[in-house]
């Protein structure tokens, strides 16, 4: 009778494996499923996978932790408002311009409910929320850094400032019943373009920045008299150089 239970034994270990196999292919493809690319990505920068499903679970968890407010109708217009300040700027003055996107997103953030981290700690629980635009986020925030060292071209600088803009209209958007919010393109308001978002394989035209006495090379709003009038969101896209970007 001991090779009975011997045999029961194996069994017993065989179902005990495929039922956890089973648990961690489920874990994974729920990971790999929520995170899309920063799934990816941190394996990449893992020592394995196990580690990297470990560092995105620890994230989910962190950011279970604390609640993230609606901001108030008039706080969004207002954000809003200073986006579209700082991408007119833009034509003159791109570095700053890029610079001051970085500290409003970060205000948004702030304002939102997400604790303000070192950048890093940062990005990691925005990418719980926003995966899909985390990467534009490290990318802008990249060039902005290298823009305080002047090392960034105003190719770099508009990248930069179109990559913000993904995440600050995901941040700026109102959560549950698939309310309308306001965005970057909506200060007045004006209508809404869908929500677009910056890939890294972003193919836009970037015309150069304006130099004293020139032509407004970034777009800018036609006057009146010369013809039909510029859409809100036409102008808003012009002034950063922005073609039809997904």
């Amino acid at each position: 009778m001991a090779w009975v239970w011997v045999v029961i034994a194996i069994v017993v270990v065989v179902v005990v494996a495929l039922v956890v196999m089973g648990v961690r292919r489920r874990r994974t493809a729920m990971l790999r499923g929520h995170f899309g690319p920063e799934y990816d990505r941190a394996v990449e920068n893992s020592e394995d996978q196990r580690a990297a499903e470990a560092n995105l679970r620890a994230r989910e968890k962190q950011r279970a932790q604390f609640d993230l407010q609606p901001l108030p109708e008039a706080t969004r217009l207002g954000f809003a408002s200073e986006w579209r300040d700082l991408q007119e700027r833009f034509v003159d003055q791109p570095a700053q311009a890029t610079g001051a996107a970085d500290a409003l997103i970060t205000r948004v953030m702030e304002a939102r409910g997400y604790p303000m981290k070192d950048f890093d700690a940062q990005a990691e629980l925005v990418s719980v929320d926003h995966p899909d635009t985390v990467e534009n986020y490290r990318f802008a925030h990249a060039v902005q850094q290298r823009a305080e060292m002047h090392q960034a071209s105003t190719e770099d600088l508009r990248e930069a400032l179109l990559r913000y803009r993904s995440l600050f209209d995901e941040l700026l958007r109102p959560e549950g019943n698939g309310a309308a919010g306001v965005t970057a393109d909506q200060a007045r308001p004006a209508s809404y373009d869908n929500g677009q978002r910056v890939t890294a394989g972003s193919d836009a035209q970037v015309p150069a920045a304006r130099s004293a006495g020139q032509a407004d090379g970034l777009g800018a709003r036609e006057s009146d008299s010369a013809g039909p009038a510029v859409s809100d969101t036409e102008y808003d896209n012009q002034q950063i150089g922005r073609g039809d970007v997904r």
